[in-house]
């Protein structure tokens, strides 16, 4: 551990954390994650060009109190350190992104020296015994790819799929598993519907047509791969919602409910595992001419076989017809105008259910993760033989250190409890999750919240970049090391930063 890095003592292992515990099965994988863009910093070292995330966090009143990511948690040079941390935790995978800024900037020719970055990061991984489980796009497009049409734009696959090979080429003989995408739904829709993210676009079509090119570069880089090296483990990650119609009795809520799971869940879904986008989605949306962009094949290469499908769960939703008469109030930005990031749900809405919820304003519910696992490996993830990983899930919190920079967190260390117990309940269920990926490592760039939300279970002091691992993170080590899972609020007490965040689990 360096001077960087403040390591509190352990917390005592209380008699009722042991009774009231589970087993985690011996071949459950649990890591963490994080995200380059989030965590890097160095925007313009070693070759590195700008990003459509540069660009926008340096655009007035696109990101919280004008935060960009041109310093972050310094990881490009930190990752040492940082990956000393995680072998401390005794963290099983590290599941981080490569930037294509930084490998091919300006979506050109590979930059060396941004590869060697990349080298070192998965060398010291192995050498510390930590798996690496590498995601190739996470949102940072190079800016002068999306100056010529971005996602918006088939040029933009192949140069995906350039990218792709070339960080390949360089780590394809160390890292086992690549996910081609990190969210899709983000990058297409809050980045070109919404304009909540990067490039800040506000078009329906282009978000559609975003997505689609997003999954054709998918599986043009699965086939790719594929044929390279038929042991790779391959796939993508996607996020997801719980859709539940606030009346279920109510057919203007069913068909609400139906519109977000289609627009969020099955665009994606049904072409990766099926080879066709929903009928009702197709209907949904044939005003805006997304069967105008997709050539003779496309259906083909995006339902290229996967070997993995990653989860992303944060919360699940009720959704009703008309508006709530009160909202949560998760949406930002800086001062810009935006929109829904559904190109076709005006009618849908969100209603808050009385849950306890995150500072984020999410709602808290661990048993939408169990359901939403039953239902991926019902419909999808088991007949095609796919693996699933809970690839992120998390909580931003309001913590408060104390004067040694330590954080108590309780909530998030009972809100990690729970949803590991969630998932283990989707295995007792039947469905073989074979790991759970906590987001993130690191308190970061949160996007368009800047600094002012943090999900980390390790502090980072921005002013100093010293590291402190939080009461969280400690609970989690020891989750790992013991394969035993206590119950949410076992040797807690409520006072640690709000309601009890288990909400009604029985884990």
């Amino acid at each position: 551990m360096t001077a960087q890095t403040r390591s509190p003592q352990p917390l005592t292992v209380p008699d009722l954390v042991v009774a009231q515990s589970r087993p985690v099965p011996q071949d459950f994988v649990l890591g963490v994650a994080t995200a380059a863009f989030q965590i890097e910093g160095a925007r313009h070292e070693d070759g590195r060009t700008d990003s459509i995330w540069d660009t926008f966090s340096h655009t007035p009143g696109a990101v919280v109190d004008g935060d960009t990511g041109d310093v972050a948690c310094e990881h490009y040079h930190r990752y040492a350190a940082d990956v000393a941390l995680m072998k401390s935790l005794g963290m099983q995978s590290y599941r981080f992104s490569t930037s294509w800024a930084r490998v091919c900037p300006g979506g050109g020719p590979v930059n060396a020296k941004g590869l060697d970055f990349y080298e070192r990061l998965v060398d010291s991984l192995l050498e510390s015994g930590i798996a690496p489980w590498l995601t190739l796009y996470h949102w940072d497009l190079p800016q002068a790819l999306e100056d010529r049409g971005g996602w918006t734009s088939r040029e933009t696959v192949d140069r995906f799929v350039d990218y792709s090979l070339a960080v390949h080429d360089r780590l394809g003989d160390r890292v086992r598993t690549w996910t081609t995408l990190n969210e899709p739904f983000c990058a297409a829709f809050l980045g070109y519907t919404a304009g909540m993210h990067a490039p800040g676009r506000t078009s329906p079509a282009d978000g559609l047509v975003a997505a689609h090119h997003l999954m054709l570069a998918h599986g043009r880089v699965v086939q790719e791969l594929r044929a390279r090296d038929a042991g790779l483990e391959l796939g993508l990650t996607l996020n997801f919602t719980v859709a539940d119609p606030l009346d279920p009795s109510d057919p203007r809520d069913v068909d609400a409910a139906r519109r977000i799971d289609a627009q969020m869940n099955r665009i994606f879904l049904d072409p990766i595992f099926r080879g066709a986008y929903p009928a009702d989605l197709l209907e949904d949306v044939r005003h805006l001419g997304l069967t105008d962009h997709i050539m003779d094949g496309d259906l083909e290469v995006i339902s290229a076989p996967i070997d993995v499908l990653g989860v992303n769960y944060y919360n699940g939703e009720a959704i009703g017809h008309e508006p709530p008469t009160a909202s949560l109030a998760d949406s930002v930005n800086g001062g810009r105008v935006t929109r829904s990031p559904f190109p076709a749900a005006d009618d849908a809405h969100r209603h808050p259910r009385g849950l306890p919820v995150t500072a984020m304003d999410w709602e808290i519910q661990p048993d939408g993760l169990t359901r939403l696992l039953v239902r991926l490996q019902r419909e999808y993830a088991g007949p095609a033989g796919v693996a699933l990983h809970v690839t992120e899930n998390g909580a931003a919190f309001d913590d408060a250190p104390d004067e040694d920079g330590f954080v108590d967190d309780r909530g998030r260390t009972a809100y990690v409890r729970a949803h590991l117990g969630a998932v283990l309940d989707a295995v007792d269920a039947g469905v073989p999750v074979r790991g759970y990926f906590y987001w993130s490592l690191l308190d970061n760039f949160e996007w368009a919240w800047g600094y002012a939300k943090r999900f980390g279970i390790v502090r980072v002091d921005y002013d100093t970049q010293v590291r402190t691992p939080k009461a969280s993170a400690l609970d989690y080590a020891r989750i790992i090391a013991t394969r035993r899972l206590p119950a949410p609020w076992a040797g807690l007490d409520a006072s640690g930063d709000g309601d009890d965040p288990a909400g009604e689990s029985t884990t």
